[in-house]
């Protein structure tokens, strides 16, 4: 996949290029995270029959309804991707994005320990969309 015209020439080392997440409805994939991904940056990359892209600078992330799905909800406890967790830069900005996210379908995890379930020392907000993925939004320090 073509990165966007706009990202510097050389990444660093080590960044991730991409993520492919495999969904079981891509309409419900693409209303819960295209709006939160929006909000943090992402800009639509790419789209196909079966998926969509969204990219920031060197990394996207893939969302595919593939044909070849053994399941159909996302496991988090089981072996394999527990959660992806982005940087935001402030508390505020986790607090107000976090109700745009329980807003378009995805679920407050550990509310009592909201927004501190990570611990007293960050501001977080754990949230689970309608197939079962995790999300950590991290208030920068």
């Amino acid at each position: 996949m073509p990165r966007p015209a706009d990202t510097p020439r050389t990444p660093t080392a080590g960044t991730l290029h991409h993520v492919e997440i495999w969904v079981p409805d891509l309409t419900r994939a693409i209303a819960q995270w295209g709006r939160l991904l929006e909000s943090l940056g992402y800009t639509l990359h790419q789209n196909w029959d079966n998926g969509c892209s969204w990219g920031l600078e060197h990394t996207y992330l893939v969302f595919e309804q593939s044909p070849a799905l053994t399941r159909h909800r996302h496991d988090r406890c089981a072996p394999g991707l527990n959660h992806l967790a982005f940087h935001v830069p402030t508390a505020d900005e986790v607090d107000t994005l976090t109700q745009k996210a329980l807003d378009h379908g995805w679920s407050l995890l550990f509310p009592d320990l909201h927004p501190h379930a990570g611990g007293t020392h960050q501001h977080a907000a754990y949230l689970e969309n309608t197939d079962g993925f995790e999300i950590e939004l991290v208030a920068h320090q």
